[in-house]
C-alpha cells in the first residue's frame, strides 16, 4: 500500500505501473535521501520458486549491466515476504506514452532513440542476456530524453541449458512477438532484434504492423504474414530506412541483421543520411523512376512492387541516364572502344581501396556490390565532410572483371545518390589505376561511358561523398 515502508528502508509515494509478475512503485530511500524505483513481486507468487527464481535472476542479471541506455539495478531483497529489486527512478513518460501523446516521430528522432536502445541491447548481448520483451513501454526516457531500457524480467541468459523457462515456453508482449516466440522456439539475439524493429515501426507510424484481436491472431499474423510496407504509411522515409526495418523484422532470424551491434550501426548510416530528409531542410526528391530503384527488399510474394519491376525501373533509369549522357557530353559520344561487344560481363567485388588511409575500405562488404542483391552494399567509412575531412583524395570500390578487357560502359546503383565519383581501371587490384571515364554524380542508377582503356580491375573511385557522411554501393554491371 502506498505509505508502507519496505525493508525499514523504501517508503513507497506512488504506483507506476503493474504487470503480471509485480508493480514498480515511486519509492523514498529512507537511508540515502533519494528517489528510486521499487519493483515487487506480486504477493501471490511468493510462494511460487519459479516465480521467485525468476525475479532473483533479473536482479542478478541487470547488475551486471552498466550502460548508459540500461536502468541501473541499485538493491536487492526481501522482506516482510516481499520480493523486490531497486532501480535508479527515471522520471518520465515510457516511448508508448510519447507515441500515444506525440503521433509518429519525426523520423530522425526515431532513429535517434532506436540507436539507444540497441546499443543497451547490444551490451546485454555481449554479456550473455537476452531481453526477449522489447516493446515501447521497457524502454524509459530521462529528463534529458535519453532512452533506457527496462524489465529484463523474462530475460534468459545465453548459455543456460536447464533455466525457469523452456523452448516450448511462449514469453513476450504479443504486439512484438517475434516469429520463433510465437513457435516456441529457442530464443537469440535475433529475437529482440525483431521486436525493436517493430518498435521503430510503431514509432514512426503511430500504428503496429500486425494489430489483432487477441494474442493468438497477432501471434499468428507474425508467423504468417509479410511486413507491412512501412512507405504506404510514411512515403517521406528514405528507402534505406525503411529497408532496415523490414530486414529486422525478417521472419527466418538468419536472413535478419548477424547482431543487435550490426542493426545499430545500419541505423547509423541511416541517421547519416536522414540530413537530407528532415523537414528543417528543403530536399529536392529524385524522380520517382530514380527512387523506385533504389534498393529496398521486396518479397515474392508480394503483388505491389514486385522486385522484377524495380530491377526494370533501374534499367530504365540507367538507359534514360545514358541517354542524356551522349547527349551532353563531348567524351560520351565518343563510340566504344575497338572490340566493344555490348555484352554484359561479370564483375566481382574484391576490397575497398584507400591508398591515402589504412588501404581497405570495408573490404569483407566489397562482394556485396555485385552479388545481385540491391538490398545489399559495400560502403565507405563516416568521414566528417563531404572532402573525406580533408584526410585524403578519395576513396573506392575495387572489381575484378577475371580477365583483361575494355568495357564500353559501368552502371552504379547507390541508395545514398548525390555523390561523385569516377571509374579507373589497372592490372592489378591494389594499383595503381588510370582514369576511364569522366567525373559524374551518382543518382539512384547512374551509367559511367567508359573510354576504352584495357584492364583486369576496375574502381569506382569515389570524390566527394555529398550530402552523405558515408554512401553505398548497391550494385555494379558493366558491359564489354
Amino acid at each position: 500500500m502506498i505509505g508502507d515502508v519496505i525493508a525499514e528502508r523504501y517508503e513507497l509515494l506512488a504506483i507506476v505501473g503493474t504487470g503480471g509478475m509485480s508493480s514498480v512503485y515511486k519509492a523514498h530511500d529512507r537511508l540515502l535521501e533519494r528517489n528510486v524505483a521499487l519493483k515487487v513481486l506480486h504477493a501471490h507468487y511468493g510462494d511460487d520458486e519459479e516465480y521467485v527464481e525468476r525475479f532473483r535472476r533479473e536482479a542478478r542479471a541487470v547488475a551486471q549491466l552498466s550502460h548508459p541506455n540500461i536502468v541501473t539495478v541499485i538493491d536487492r531483497g526481501e522482506a516482510d515476504g516481499y520480493q523486490f529489486i531497486v532501480f535508479e527512478l527515471i522520471d518520465g513518460e515510457n516511448l508508448k506514452e510519447l507515441v500515444n501523446r506525440a503521433g509518429p516521430l519525426p523520423a530522425r528522432r526515431a532513429v535517434e532513440l532506436a540507436i539507444a536502445v540497441a546499443d543497451g541491447l547490444a551490451f546485454a548481448h555481449e554479456h550473455g542476456l537476452v531481453h526477449r520483451d522489447v516493446k515501447p513501454q521497457n524502454v524509459l526516457l530521462n529528463g534529458d530524453g535519453e532512452a533506457k531500457v527496462t524489465d529484463f524480467g523474462i530475460a534468459r541468459s545465453l548459455d543456460v541449458e536447464h533455466g525457469v523457462t523452456q523452448t516450448g515456453t511462449v514469453l513476450g508482449t504479443s504486439n512484438y512477438l517475434s516469429p520463433e516466440q510465437a513457435s516456441g522456439k529457442q530464443v537469440t539475439p535475433a529475437t529482440d532484434v525483431y521486436s525493436l524493429g517493430v518498435v521503430l515501426y510503431e514509432l514512426l507510424t503511430a500504428e503496429l504492423p500486425f494489430p489483432g484481436e487477441n494474442f493468438v491472431a497477432v501471434a499468428m499474423k507474425h508467423l504468417n504474414e509479410p511486413v507491412p510496407d512501412i512507405l504506404e504509411r510514411r512515403p517521406d522515409l528514405p528507402v534505406r530506412l525503411a529497408a532496415a526495418i523490414e530486414r529486422a523484422m525478417e521472419k527466418d532470424p538468419a536472413r535478419r541483421f548477424t547482431s543487435m551491434g550490426e542493426l545499430a550501426a545500419e541505423l547509423r548510416r541511416c541517421l547519416a543520411d536522414l540530413g537530407t530528409f528532415d523537414s528543417d531542410r528543403t530536399f529536392v526528391a529524385p524522380s520517382s523512376v530514380l527512387r523506385e530503384s533504389a534498393p529496398r527488399r521486396v518479397r515474392a510474394t508480394r503483388s505491389r512492387r514486385p522486385l522484377y519491376l524495380l530491377l526494370v525501373l533501374a534499367g530504365a533509369a540507367a538507359i534514360v541516364a545514358g541517354v542524356l549522357a551522349l547527349g551532353g557530353s563531348k567524351s560520351a559520344r565518343k563510340s566504344a572502344g575497338p572490340g566493344s561487344t555490348g555484352a554484359a560481363v561479370a564483375l566481382s567485388g574484391v576490397a575497398g581501396y584507400d591508398p591515402q588511409g589504412t588501404g581497405g575500405e570495408h573490404d569483407a562488404d566489397a562482394a556485396k556490390a555485385t552479388d545481385g542483391d540491391p538490398t545489399s552494399f559495400w560502403y565507405t567509412e563516416h568521414y566528417s565532410s563531404p572532402a573525406f575531412g580533408g584526410l585524403k583524395n578519395g576513396v573506392g570500390l575495387v572489381l575484378d572483371a577475371g580477365r583483361d578487357t575494355a568495357l564500353s560502359a559501368l552502371t552504379v546503383t547507390s541508395a545514398t545518390p548525390g555523390f561523385t565519383a569516377r571509374i579507373e581501371t589497372g592490372a592489378s587490384p591494389s594499383g595503381p589505376f588510370t582514369t576511364d571515364s569522366t567525373t559524374s554524380t551518382v543518382a539512384g542508377s547512374t551509367t559511367f561511358r567508359l573510354d576504352g582503356k584495357t584492364g583486369r580491375y576496375y574502381v569506382v573511385w569515389i570524390t566527394s561523398l555529398g550530402p552523405h557522411s558515408s554512401v553505398d554501393v548497391n550494385e555494379v554491371r558493366a558491359k564489354g
